[in-house]
């Protein structure tokens, strides 16, 4: 098949029962629910052909249909679990797919969690992995941690702090310059691009050649004061909310 021809679904994963922010994702940024935030993006996106929501809950999927994105299928309660991996509900989607038209060349991974995007840089992430469609496995979005993990620590076996990478108590050469170490990122929940196909072949999710995908630095929603912090950010700019609802979204 032509790569312009590619068959490109998201799924955006919202189970019921979040304890860190409980209902998070019905909870209203904006007085817009968590949720079509990323539906809203997913709808605009000049590459993805079908927006479907991965949910064990009725309610999430009566609004996430409100919104416009498909829900084919209810996601079994025993893999929406706080255990439960993403590669649990994946390949819950796929199995469905395969069985009812066929399984999408690219799945287009959007957590609800991360709510502040550009569906333009989401199509540049498409375009990427595409044009690299051969030599990748997947692709993550990332951003440059603030601080270089090579400073960071753990608690040693018997209580001491210990560098991360070498383990070693001596604690000295992690206070030189942030500049002398390596940059290291952190994955966010912008856009992960994965292969359908490749994850049935291999039941790994990511597999082991992983391109970057680099973005400014993102908020999550995982506990309250995440929360307060979007709302905060949201004051400050709405230039998100105006790209994906309008630029007279302030009365949503």
């Amino acid at each position: 098949m032509s790569k312009a021809k590619f068959k490109i679904y998201s799924i955006i994963p919202a189970r019921s029962g979040s304890k860190g922010v409980p209902g998070k994702n019905l909870r209203e940024l904006g007085n817009v629910p968590l949720i079509a935030w990323s539906i809203t993006c997913s709808k605009k996106s000049n590459r993805v052909n079908r927006t479907l929501v991965s949910t064990n809950s009725i309610k999430y999927a009566e609004v996430s249909k409100k919104w416009g994105a498909e829900i084919p299928f209810l996601r079994p309660d025993i893999i929406s679990q706080d255990n439960s991996s993403d590669l649990d509900f994946v390949v819950h989607a796929l199995d469905f797919l395969k069985n009812n038209g066929g399984i999408p060349d690219l799945l287009i991974h959007l957590r609800p969690t991360t709510p502040f995007r550009d569906p333009s840089l989401v199509d540049s992430a498409i375009e990427f992995a595409i044009k690299n469609y051969e030599k990748i496995t997947a692709l993550r979005s990332v951003h440059e941690m603030s601080e270089s993990a090579y400073k960071s620590f753990e608690i040693g076996k018997n209580g001491n702090l210990v560098t991360v990478f070498s383990k070693k108590e001596a604690l000295d050469q992690s206070n030189m310059n942030r500049q002398i170490f390596p940059l290291t990122y952190t994955a966010n929940g912008y856009v992960d691009v994965l292969l359908p196909k490749l994850i049935l072949e291999t039941g790994e999710l990511h597999g082991n050649s992983v391109k970057p995908f680099l973005t400014d630095t993102t908020l999550e929603v995982d506990s309250e004061k995440d929360f307060e912090a979007l709302e905060v950010q949201l004051n400050i700019s709405s230039k998100f909310k105006d790209q994906l609802f309008g630029v007279n979204s302030g009365s949503l």
